[in-house]
């Protein structure tokens, strides 16, 4: 089966948005996507892998922020560094202060309860919250800011 791949135009900033609501759209039924491809960096766009252009097209029918695929097919040369697989470097620990870097909760820091390395997970409990809730969130969504073995106690 041959592939190519399109181009997609998006609002600014709502490129995660338009391939959440893609991926919900082909788990129903898959019209011929193979994949698509959310590259880093790059506002306004993304890419979609499809068996042609009338599938994409179809695909995309009535997708909210989706402005249409561009007239040229991209040739796989001119993204392939796009889609360097990255490992996820698994420098977290238990109990380690994580600072959230993205989503709702970006900005707050929160200590490591549990790791799920399969799903690239952490659950996480906010420090300046009243109540601790557990809160699961992506790997590559916080920093470690700190260890727990790295503060030393002082008394005075």
């Amino acid at each position: 089966m041959e592939s190519h791949i399109f181009g997609l135009r998006t609002a600014a900033n709502r490129e995660d948005q338009v391939v959440d609501y893609l991926i919900s759209k082909l788990q129903k039924k898959t019209e011929g996507i193979l994949a698509i491809i959310r590259p880093h960096g790059m506002r306004g766009y993304i890419f979609v892998e499809a068996t042609s252009k009338l599938d994409a097209e179809n695909a995309l029918q009535g997708v909210p922020y989706a402005r249409g695929l561009l007239h040229a097919e991209i040739p796989y040369p001119e993204i392939e560094h796009m889609l360097e697989q990255v490992k996820v470097e698994m420098n977290i620990h238990k109990n380690d202060i994580v600072e959230i870097i993205a989503g709702p909760f970006k900005r707050e820091n929160a200590k490591v309860m549990r790791i799920n390395k399969q799903k690239e997970e952490i659950v996480v409990e906010l420090l300046e919250s009243a109540v601790p809730i557990p809160i699961t969130v992506k790997m590559d969504a916080v920093k470690v800011i700190r260890r727990e073995g790295d503060e030393e106690e002082k008394k005075e």
